[in-house]
């Protein structure tokens, strides 16, 4: 028995043994491979790739190539690359990548700086004149209802694009009492409270080429949208210009087209240029937004009230979900003390309004 005992307890050791040296080994290849597995700085490198070039895409838009229109179209919708940034921070996280969340400090601060002073409002109260502008819309069903909302809006001055031959004695008639003054140009046209003078259509390179400049005025008008006209006001004369720049079209083989929008911003700058009131305020659908590089001789000579007395992005099209604001009232030589959107009419614009003081 004691011979049999013995040799069950020399078995037992050696399994004992073998099993405590399986154990070590396998925790040493445990350790081998948590040692090879990437750190959370080397985990993730294409969010992190990624998360760079979106921070390099939005602070140099400008420099983004703007063939077949590319650059227009980034800059169009340039506040909504935005929202990468909360699915890039959610792959971060997934992959518990600590250098792809570092590398989104580069967009959320680009961003930040391009985008975060239209966050608060930065309107006051008070304003010596109401201007707004509409474009409202060829294909409205309901231009009488939009003449009355537009009536009830408490602008001083009305701007309206998109009038068409049909539409137009209806927004007359609808505004005649709220407007004693009006013009209508083409396809534009102001309503004032104010008595008007020294109105003139602006030429904005719609009709362009070499026989252009042979055609009779009665021809020309119907390619007029955009025209000047002085507005007196108690505080001294102030130009207001209204204008709607050509369409933009995004084609699958050509890009973003945009080239009578472009044609019509340059001939606009150049008429702003040579305005001599230092008083002066545009209004009008430019199919763009101000960060496109399409209006810089624009931007450079006249400011966005949205930008300096909204509250937030102040989008306005289209209407049923704005993502842009396209619609435009820039001025230069007077004080915005606010800016805002309307409510909607039959139009696929909101209005947008502000007020102005000297």
């Amino acid at each position: 028995m004691a011979q049999v005992d013995t040799a069950e307890t020399g078995q037992g050791g050696a399994g004992s043994r073998d099993a405590a040296s399986g154990s070590r080994r396998a925790g040493l290849r445990r350790a081998i491979r948590i040692g090879l597995r990437p750190g959370p700085w080397k985990r993730g490198p294409v969010l992190a790739a990624l998360a760079l070039l979106l921070g390099l895409i939005m602070l140099l838009h400008s420099k983004i190539t703007d063939y077949g229109g590319l650059g227009s179209l980034v800059e169009t919708f340039l506040p909504w690359l935005g929202l990468f940034v909360p699915v890039l921070l959610a792959g971060a996280l997934w992959r518990r990548s600590a250098s792809a969340v570092a590398a989104l400090l580069l967009p959320v601060l680009v961003w930040l700086y391009l985008f975060g002073g239209l966050l608060g409002d930065k309107s006051h109260s008070g304003g010596d004149l109401v201007v707004a502008g509409h474009n409202v819309g060829a294909d409205n069903p309901d231009p009488t209802g939009t003449a009355r909302d537009l009536a009830a809006s408490g602008a001083d001055v009305l701007a309206l694009e998109e009038i068409t031959p049909q539409a137009k004695p209806v927004y007359e008639k609808g505004l005649a009492k709220t407007y004693p003054y009006h013009t209508v140009q083409g396809t534009v046209g102001l309503w004032s409270k104010l008595p008007l003078s020294d109105t003139r259509p602006v030429d904005t390179a719609m009709d362009y080429g070499p026989l252009a400049a042979t055609k009779p005025v009665d021809s020309t008008m119907a390619y007029t949208r955009a025209l000047r006209t002085t507005v007196a006001t108690d505080k001294g004369p102030l130009a207001v210009y209204v204008a709607h720049l050509g369409s933009v079209r995004l084609f699958p083989r050509n890009g973003f087209w945009t080239d009578s929008r472009d044609r019509g911003a340059k001939a606009l700058a150049e008429a702003l240029a040579a305005e001599r009131n230092e008083r002066v305020v545009l209004l009008g659908d430019l199919n763009g937004t101000t960060d496109d590089r399409a209006f810089a001789a624009l931007t450079s000579q006249l400011h966005s009230v949205q930008d300096t007395a909204g509250d937030g992005f102040g989008f306005s099209w289209p209407a049923k979900f704005p993502v842009a604001r396209i619609d435009q009232i820039l001025v230069r030589g007077v004080k915005p003390t606010s800016s805002w959107v309307l409510p909607g009419t039959g139009s696929d614009h909101l209005p947008v309004a502000a007020g102005i003081s000297w």
